[in-house]
């Protein structure tokens, strides 16, 4: 099987709710289980980006917000087997109980340090004993269980420090993407329908729950219906309703690309938009979705998988614009174009954590990316000359990731010191 069609594979993984409160809930969940007796204490340490995405995230089954309800949960109610899933089945009394850890101040949640890797150490302490979990670089990484002290379970980064291995995807030109997508069997890259299923779901609930209010709306601005005459409408509200349910917590899963069921949205739903609206095959947008998911790939492998901008809009909107490109019947010089519009609009656009203003940047990412589609088909661009576009679109995406990491570590800080400021709390 090609190596590209793996790595999507791979990477392709189902997420309930925001991607950073399940990754907490997973961690404190595992722990959990390794200890008998009641809790007395969880010690949730995070890296910034983990410690901000999940700041005033919505969480599955709860009307709850944040790292602390989310750790308590995952104490409570969380099934560690079902990985991002765990807090599935978390009912009305879980919540009860999970409130109640919180009031009594037996969650303790900490920020390690400013970086972009991720990290999270939980610690669960009983009365008869104490367990801790650590994640390092995806959500669901598992590098060490400690128990009563006891490492019972390490596999640490082996590599030299400061030697990172190149990524896979970088060892691929935007022309080899383009080829393979174009070539690939179909039925090799048919599993990608699964992420249009469970998306779909998802936007399903964003248009109908009580709850959601931007899906409606947008709903309305396309005149009331799904599909509507206007192509990049009816891509914004397929697209942006999923992320709205997803961010206030709504209870079904997102396929998530990058470790972020947003990126997956945004890389999927748009385009999905103008398969409905053009009558296109399934193979041509499952040919556009490959694209668009390695593309989001190749970005984020330099701006790292959490960090102050927003790789949703920036590494999924330009992965999801060259996925456009292929529909309209475009080509690598095309999407060369595309990425260069892309990178001189919106890159600088920050991550303020997973929130109801994802939607915004939803909102945001799909606008530009339509726009700098059309530009680009019609042989208009921002010449490389200019900003921080590259010779290639290789240098230009490296580029991209780089404004993030290293460039925005100052901007992470502020971030978490205004939502710190916000909640009265060092939390």
């Amino acid at each position: 099987m090609n190596q590209l069609t793996e790595l999507i594979r791979e990477d392709m993984r189902p997420a309930l709710g925001v991607t950073e409160p399940g990754a907490i809930a997973f961690a404190v969940s595992k722990a959990r289980a390794l200890t008998e007796g009641d809790i007395l204490l969880v010690e949730l340490t995070l890296n910034s980006g983990m410690y901000k995405n999940a700041f005033t995230c919505g969480i599955p089954n709860s009307r709850f917000m944040g790292n602390a309800y989310a750790a308590a949960l995952g104490a409570v109610a969380g099934k560690p087997e079902k990985g991002l899933e765990c807090l599935a089945d978390v009912t009305e009394a879980d919540n009860g109980l999970a409130a109640q850890m919180v009031k009594d101040g037996r969650i303790r949640v900490s920020m390690s340090e400013i970086t972009s890797r991720i990290f999270i150490e939980a610690r669960v302490r009983t009365e008869k004993n104490e367990a801790a979990v650590t994640i390092r670089d995806s959500h669901t990484n598992v590098v060490k269980i400690q128990v009563d002290g006891k490492t019972v379970f390490s596999k640490e980064e082996t590599e030299e420090e400061g030697k990172e291995p190149l990524p896979a995807i970088h060892s691929f030109t935007l022309e080899q993407i383009v080829e393979y997508a174009r070539t690939v069997p179909a039925e090799e890259i048919a599993f990608i329908e699964e992420a249009y299923e469970m998306n779909c779901r998802l936007f399903e609930e964003g248009l109908k729950n009580e709850r959601t209010s931007y899906a409606r709306y947008l709903l309305e601005k396309n005149g009331g219906v799904i599909i509507s005459d206007d192509e990049q409408k009816t891509a914004s509200l397929l697209c942006n309703a999923a992320i709205e349910a997803r961010v206030i917590g709504l209870d079904y899963p997102a396929m998530s690309i990058t470790g972020s069921g947003a990126h997956g949205i945004i890389a999927t739903m748009p385009l999905y938009g103008v398969y409905r609206h053009r009558g296109l095959t399934k193979e041509a947008l499952h040919r556009a979705t490959a694209i668009s998911y390695l593309i989001c790939m190749y970005i984020k492998e330099y701006s790292g998988k959490l960090s102050a901008f927003c790789g949703c809009g920036i590494a999924a909107g330009t992965g999801m614009a060259c996925g456009l490109v292929y529909l309209y019947g475009g080509g690598p010089e095309e999407m060369k174009r595309t990425i260069d519009n892309m990178a001189s609009s919106i890159t600088g656009m920050i991550c303020d954590g997973g929130n109801q203003g994802c939607t915004m940047k939803g909102i945001v990412a799909v606008d530009a990316a339509f726009q700098s589609v059309d530009f680009a088909m019609h042989g208009i661009s921002i010449a490389p000359v200019h900003g921080i576009n590259g010779k290639t679109a290789e240098e230009t995406m490296r580029h991209m990731g780089e404004i993030a990491s290293p460039g925005m570590i100052g901007t992470e800080k502020t971030i978490v010191d205004i939502l710190q400021e916000k909640s009265g709390s060092g939390e």
